[in-house]
């Protein structure tokens, strides 16, 4: 309960995820039965609310990982057994033609098959945040990126594998996409936390062969193209920005490209959406590279350097510098360069989030993306980077998660975090002019009126927000009960 109490007053909490629901079950995110019991009670007392809440009792297991130090991880023992949590209210009527939001995340687990229910299982493992945007999509796209992001999952666990040899390893990496189509491969020799993806691939591979052409064709070219990139730079370090462009491009923005053909695959989306590459590039490339700024203690630790050379050698000898105190105006130097460089990015993301049309699929490529520049903006000239990991509060994410489900809000919010950006810029920093421009772009791209697509959604953005952020704060919540030494297998 204490990660729920942080956030704010149960009140509070409540009235920011309550939402109307009748004649149908609402499938919410998983807690185990005497935890959901004591949410909703709270929540119930609280707020003096007569809705009433039932919990269903099912069983699955979930392992969770043992932490250790890198590269040698090992899976713990078999995980809590959870339960369903389903709302139901008699004041929710569908409204003309839009089908009713009867089920999010794990909806039909039923008609699901084995393999499938295994499959989210391994999605809720491996990413807790990602498996909540991905488990609100409609229709059959939510399997397609389910299976899309394990594949994926599965190739990045061997690149990031540092035993394995090169010799074996670049092979693995360039046939990886062949094995999509082999039933009986898995990989057994892995050491890394997420190598049950590995181990019970064949569980992937069939759903993914049970998948339509139009998303088999998409994964296996993006697996194909993302396994070759891999291979390129195992053994080349990130030396020139347009090197960087092109590291994150091989492990991010062909993300992006995939899902947006996904989008469009699915018809939820236009085609527009999938061919526009650039677009789709620069979403992934933006949050890669918040990700790599904001990762740079954890990276140096682990004898990783992502960090481009054309960059850092500007301000110091070596990379692993920054983290010594007296070269700390160096290093904001240097971050505050590549927190400028990651946000040219923003303008396009602006323009791909106005061409979407579903609201499932927008808030699913929005709320990253807010999430990247409020992180971004906690980064900016921040000596914390160099000492930790630089997150930003629950609460603050909670409010992006809510809000995030128009185009005319995400435009808000980029204007208020690049405001904030700007109000930090020192009139010393190397990168200030720079800084300003870009930033002055972002306000006016973030300005201007959008032509906006109008949106064909299947789920009102209240609802779907709401289910996205009981997910996070359910798996937040099982994480920090879970007893010392365990954690979920956590999405990069």
């Amino acid at each position: 309960m204490d990660v729920l109490k942080s956030l704010g007053h149960p009140e509070e909490i409540y009235n920011l995820f309550k939402f109307k629901m009748g004649g149908c079950h609402t499938v919410m995110p998983k807690l185990d039965y005497s935890t959901t019991r004591r949410v909703m009670h709270m929540a119930g007392v609280c707020c003096k609310s007569s809705t009433p809440f039932s919990v269903f009792k099912r069983t699955l297991s979930v392992r969770n990982s043992t932490s250790a130090p890198r590269p040698a991880r090992a899976m713990g023992r078999k995980g809590i057994q959870e339960g369903w949590l389903v709302a139901r209210s008699n004041q929710f009527r569908s409204v003309g033609p839009h089908r009713c939001p009867a089920c999010f995340f794990f909806s039909c687990q039923e008609s699901m098959s084995e393999s499938l229910r295994t499959c989210y299982a391994f999605l809720n493992q491996t990413s807790r945040s990602f498996a909540a945007v991905i488990q609100a999509l409609d229709g059959e796209l939510r399997h397609a990126v389910c299976i899309f992001y394990l594949v994926l999952r599965a190739l990045d666990t061997v690149e990031d594998d540092m035993t394995i040899p090169l010799v074996k390893k670049v092979p693995l990496l360039h046939e990886f996409h062949t094995f999509l189509y082999q039933p009986d491969w898995c990989f057994t020799e892995s050491k890394e936390k997420d190598r049950q993806v590995l181990e019970d691939f064949p569980t992937i591979s069939v759903e993914f062969r049970n998948l339509g052409q139009e998303y088999r064709d998409v994964i296996s070219d993006i697996c194909h193209r993302m396994g070759v990139g891999m291979a390129e730079f195992l053994e080349k370090k990130v030396g020139s920005m347009q090197e960087w462009d092109k590291y994150c491009h091989y492990v991010a923005g062909l993300v992006g490209m995939g899902l947006s053909r996904l989008f469009s695959a699915s018809q939820l989306e236009d085609p527009e959406v999938g061919r526009d590459t650039e677009l789709a590039n620069s979403m992934g490339l933006f949050l890669q590279k918040t990700n790599i700024i904001r990762d740079y203690l954890e990276d140096q630790q682990d004898g990783r350097a992502f960090w481009p050379e054309e960059a850092w050698s500007q301000f110091a000898s070596h990379l692993e510098d920054f983290s010594q105190p007296q070269h700390l105006s160096s290093a904001l130097a240097c971050l505050n360069l590549l927190v400028t460089d990651a946000l040219r990015h923003v303008p396009d993301v602006i323009t791909y989030l106005s061409r979407l049309r579903n609201q499932s699929v927008f808030s699913f490529c929005a709320i990253p993306q807010v999430m990247a520049i409020a992180t971004l903006s906690a980064c900016y000239n921040n000596p914390q980077v160099f000492e930790g990991v630089v997150k930003i509060r629950k609460g603050q994410a909670v409010t992006l998660m809510m809000e995030a489900t128009n185009m005319q809000a995400v435009q808000g919010i980029i204007i208020q975090y690049s405001q904030e950006i700007r109000q930090k810029v020192s009139p010393s920093d190397p990168s200030r002019d720079k800084t300003l421009h870009i930033l002055g772009l972002i306000q006016e791209k973030a300005l201007s009126k959008v032509v906006l697509t109008t949106r064909a959604h299947h789920l009102s953005p209240i609802y779907l927000s709401a289910a996205v952020l009981l997910a996070a704060l359910s798996w937040q919540y099982l994480n920090a009960t879970q007893p010392a030494g365990n954690a979920d297998m956590q999405g990069s």
